[in-house]
């Protein structure tokens, strides 16, 4: 597929990176030149991914010319914009970069904002350092401003099945204008439990390329299947995103973590989600010491409002807590009369 008016043509499964920080740097290349041979060779990344740039590098040093590598600056000063430039292409041990994103701004960087991000950007361009210009976010107020801009290339937005019709908007305004759209938690950070309807999904807007985090071979393993067997949508399978749609629309925790970090260490992607892991994954996973040790840190809430605040979905999250605490414990009392039988 070509992703929008950069051209830019890449395959309908994308690499994200993210989750690779959680592994081992020889597993890593090993996964990342797995994903390579087999067809996979756009890989998404961010200076914000800690050492996820640095395992690109070391799995593509020598194969730079096959792969496209997108990654991100979370700058909000030209200074930091270039210091974030300049650290990523060494980790990546590359001169320049397909993609360049503004990482999830709080607001949509323009020429003569202020802030000289956007000329710092063009000057990138002009150098060779960066070939396409992109932006993330997770707000629709600023992806919508990204989008009426005309400024960029691409937009990196959450959009999977669950999709409301504002997203829905979004993705139909990027066809239009010729704007790439990216698609991030195209599994909604892991409350998709069927990677196969995701994918079909999806392949109907031949516009919209989904990067899915990968950390292990056997994820990899059916992302690679679709290469060459891509799914269709089947009955069955909207079956499923109905049911899906019914039971996970409407106010529910995305995980993006935006909200963190919590003055108390409540470990809020995942606690504000317990209520649909017990509903939606094997109970007895969640059911354990370690996660009610989590769990019960919300009683230390605040309610100071930070996460609220933070939320780019507006979640009421201190409200969200406590239903998601009282509905753990009530599962962990019935383990328990259970065991005590």
């Amino acid at each position: 597929m070509i992703l929008g008016k950069s051209n830019l043509e890449v395959p309908k499964n994308g690499f994200g990176a993210l989750p690779i920080q959680r592994v081992g740097k020889n597993e890593t290349t090993y996964l990342l030149q797995k994903a390579l041979d087999n067809g996979m060779y756009y890989f998404d990344t961010a200076r914000f991914y800690t050492d996820s740039e640095e395992k690109l590098g070391e799995a593509f040093h020598d194969r730079r010319d096959k792969v496209i590598i997108s990654t991100k600056t979370g700058a909000t000063t030209a200074e930091g914009f270039w210091k974030d430039l300049e650290t990523s292409l060494r980790l990546l041990r590359t001169d320049h970069v397909e993609l360049y994103q503004f990482h999830n701004p709080a607001f949509c960087p323009k020429p003569g904002d202020g802030t000289g991000l956007w000329e710092a950007m063009e000057e990138a361009v002009r150098q060779g350092k960066v070939q396409h210009i992109g932006i993330t976010n997770h707000r629709l107020a600023v992806a919508q401003e990204a989008i009426d801009s005309g400024l960029y290339e691409t937009l990196q937005f959450p959009f999977s099945y669950l999709a409301t019709e504002k997203e829905l908007s979004l993705v139909q305004q990027c066809k239009e204008k010729n704007i790439g759209f990216i698609a991030m938690k195209a599994l909604a950070g892991g409350l998709i439990n069927h990677a196969a309807t995701a994918y079909a999904y999806l392949a109907q807007f031949d516009h919209v390329c989904p990067i899915w985090g990968i950390q292990r071979e056997r994820e990899l393993d059916e992302f690679i299947s679709f290469q060459s067997n891509p799914p269709v949508m089947t009955a069955e399978m909207e079956a499923r995103i109905a049911h899906d749609r019914e039971e996970l629309c409407g106010d529910f925790c995305r995980g993006c973590g935006y909200c963190q970090p919590c003055p108390e260490g409540i470990e809020i992607e995942s606690c504000n989600r317990m209520y649909l892991f017990l509903r939606r994954a094997p109970y007895e996973v969640y059911l354990t010491p370690e996660f009610k040790e989590k769990m019960d840190k919300v009683e230390n809430c605040l309610k100071c409002g930070r996460c609220k605040k933070k939320c780019p979905y507006g979640l009421d999250i201190p409200t969200l807590l406590e239903r998601n605490l009282a509905d753990f414990r009530e599962h962990w009392a019935k383990k328990e009369e259970y065991l005590s039988k």
